[in-house]
């Protein structure tokens, strides 16, 4: 059934991928890459015991790492709740947690980065960095809401064609009376 509306034959550019869309898998597969090459290589050199040890070995100090700074977290927000406000800064839990969770991740790449964004000194200048691009990144965006991107995210899809309408159930007349809930399906 048509509306009588003319629908256009040709669809509109597809707007250009973002690098970062377009290079991180790419980026993911070469570490995963790396990582289980780097793991065989000391696990000949060593024994795969000795590896063995050192992924329980992040694990365990990941999640360690990851649970203070959650209780930190918390705490503060505890406290700024008490006071009637919010909490000032993050304090770098969230880099804290980020470390922990690289350090979980199986492999000795990501414990050695988790390693680095424990010291003080990395935490301050990767979050300061963040908040740079994060800046600069909200100054370039233009106005509106996330409405607004999905919808030109589905305009702009080619295939995205909208069709308004509502959902008629058969089984279901306006004036029958509403039947009872049917029991979940179970094996």
């Amino acid at each position: 059934m048509t509306t009588g509306a003319s629908t256009p034959t040709t669809y509109p550019a597809r707007p250009r991928r973002s690098r970062l869309r377009t290079f991180l898998p790419l980026g993911v597969a070469a570490w995963l890459v790396l990582e289980i090459w780097l793991l065989s290589v000391i696990a000949g050199a060593t024994s795969g015991f000795v590896v063995f040890l050192l992924l329980v070995a992040g694990f365990v100090l990941g999640g360690a790492v990851m649970k203070k700074a959650g209780r930190r977290a918390f705490r503060n927000l505890n406290e700024a709740m008490q006071r009637g406000g919010t909490p000032q800064g993050g304090g770098g839990n969230g880099l804290l947690m980020l470390g922990g969770l690289l350090l979980m991740i199986p492999g000795l790449i990501s414990d050695a980065v988790g390693l680095l964004l424990l010291i003080p000194p990395v935490q301050r200048a990767v979050s300061r960095f963040t908040e740079r691009t994060v800046d600069r990144k909200l100054r370039e965006a233009v106005p509106g809401g996330f409405g607004d991107a999905f919808r030109q995210a589905r305009i702009h899809r080619p295939d995205g064609k909208i069709v308004q309408g509502e959902v008629v159930r058969d089984d279901e007349r306006p004036g029958d009376a509403p039947r009872e809930p049917r029991p979940p399906l179970t094996r």
